[in-house]
């Protein structure tokens, strides 16, 4: 197949999902199979890029030019593929268990659900594959609204508040500060492509290009630096594929993903390192690294302790970009990767507990790892790989991002990392060894708890071994992001 045509279809193939799931919406069994399915072809599709792009191949399709010389246009560039790649292979994995919460948690509206999951992939694909920055807030928005009617699912009162937060913060930071960004530097350069090494060099003075850049990390309102943060544990109010999936990866990672790339296509490693705001930007992230550390210490709800460790994780994502180095770059890239399937991980099992035991408080969680063994066992290898030590993947990107900060001079960024990687030991360890080495707190009784339906139990172990897979076989992933810097 022409490789131009196949980046059109992989965005195209979970909006085809979306209508089947609609149409079979009174067939349980095969509207989830026709999820699946779509997930598969997405994945097939996605995957037969790879070897054109290792092999220096670009490909491209424009969609519609809007006006002269900005047009609605898809390329598939190293970083874009692999997060393309991780997040169709996840969509899979995660219907995969959301068949087996849903049905176990006796949801409602579960055709809607899936309808409305596969189109925010498609939305999320388009931003992995966007050509440009006009392109990329186009499918940024249509992410935003897609993924909505999962925040607010429950239909609740506080599921609805939730919602208000999410589009409020989210709406207002891409709208006021990422729009205002890409149309000045439109104004500045005469163009909104990725390309490497930038665009914006020589357009105009370091205080203007500063500006933009600070405009363009919290316009992406995505990637939760502080104070631009709350809709993350707000939306933590929807079912736990949602919390999964969209806000494990999908959703959060397109903005990363944003700032990484307006880092090195838009701005250029060499321009961003004369920048002095840079090295503001990179506190920035080192407070939200730092804070989101001790605020998920504090909580006791698994979720809203996992959403503060998000916020904590995607920053040091924004590090890497802002400390301007290929080392920076390349750990930043392979952290969207090691995070995804880690955290996912800890999701499935938080969900899990949710499901057989009904409980969300780490309290009460004391003892149930005899009756949940698996959940908890994958619970421990996701938190492994967050923390950053063998064997879970999150220790390479955690490696070369201290590396970076070596190499910037950035001393202190590197206690950071070091003092959040110490808290998050804490913080995440704790529930394991609650579960397996306490006993049940008074007037709780795990007696009848049984381990969650199995397709959820299979999910957590697909995303467990591809933890421990990052970590004794990064180079797939490595060599894609490295690309990057060094084409």
């Amino acid at each position: 197949m022409n490789p131009a045509i196949t980046v059109a279809l992989v965005p195209a193939a979970p909006l085809v999902g979306a209508l089947l799931v609609l149409a079979l919406r009174r067939r349980p069994d095969a509207r989830e199979a026709a999820s699946l399915l779509a997930g598969v072809v997405t994945l097939a599709l996605a995957w037969s890029l790879l070897e054109p792009v290792l092999a220096g191949a670009r490909p491209e399709l424009v969609l519609v030019e809007v006006v002269a010389g900005v047009p609605l246009a898809l390329r598939v560039a190293p970083l874009g593929l692999m997060f393309a790649l991780i997040a169709s292979f996840l969509w899979i994995v995660t219907t995969l268990y959301a068949i087996g919460y849903m049905r176990a948690h006796h949801e409602e509206n579960q055709s809607r659900f899936y309808g409305f999951f596969a189109i925010s992939i498609a939305a999320t694909l388009g931003v992995a594959f966007a050509a440009n920055l006009f392109t990329l807030f186009a499918f940024y928005e249509v992410l935003t609204l897609a993924t909505f009617p999962l925040v607010t699912h429950h239909q609740t009162d506080e599921a609805r508040r939730a919602g208000r937060v999410y589009l409020g913060v989210l709406l207002t930071t891409s709208i006021a500060f990422q729009l205002l960004a890409i149309v000045w530097t439109w104004q500045l350069a005469g163009t909104t492509d990725f390309r490497p090494g930038g665009i914006l060099a020589g357009t105009a003075s370091p205080a203007v290009l500063s500006a933009i850049l600070a405009l363009f990390v919290f316009g992406a309102g995505k990637a939760a630096v502080m104070p631009f943060h709350r809709w993350l544990p707000a939306a933590m109010v929807a079912p736990t594929p949602v919390s999964a999936l969209l806000h494990a990866v999908a959703v959060v990672k397109a903005g990363v993903f944003t700032i990484l790339t307006v880092a090195v296509y838009i701005f250029g490693l060499d321009l961003l390192g004369s920048l002095a705001v840079t090295t503001w930007l990179a506190w920035a992230a080192g407070a939200t690294i730092f804070i989101g550390s001790l605020v998920a210490l504090r909580k006791s709800t698994l979720k809203i302790r996992l959403a503060y460790s998000t916020i904590s994780q995607l920053s040091y994502i924004v590090l890497g970009a802002m400390l301007a180095n290929q080392a920076g770059v390349v750990g930043g890239g392979l952290h969207i990767a090691t995070h995804a399937f880690g955290k996912i991980t800890l999701f499935f099992a938080a969900g899990a507990v949710l499901v057989a035991a009904h409980e969300a408080d780490i309290r009460r969680m004391a003892g149930l790892g005899r009756r949940m063994p698996l959940t908890f066992a994958a619970f421990f290898i996701g938190a492994v790989g967050i923390i950053g030590l063998p064997p879970g993947g999150g220790a390479w990107s955690k490696w070369l991002l201290g590396l970076a900060t070596l190499e910037a001079g950035q001393i202190g960024l590197l206690v950071v990392l070091m003092l959040s990687s110490l808290l998050s030991t804490v913080y995440l360890l704790e529930v394991p060894v609650r579960a397996f080495f306490e006993d049940p707190a008074d007037g709780v009784d795990h007696g009848a708890v049984r381990e969650a339906p199995w397709p959820s139990v299979v999910a957590m172990a697909i995303t467990s071994a591809m933890t421990v897979g990052l970590f004794l076989y990064p180079d797939p992933v490595y060599q894609l992001v490295q690309r990057m810097v060094a084409p």
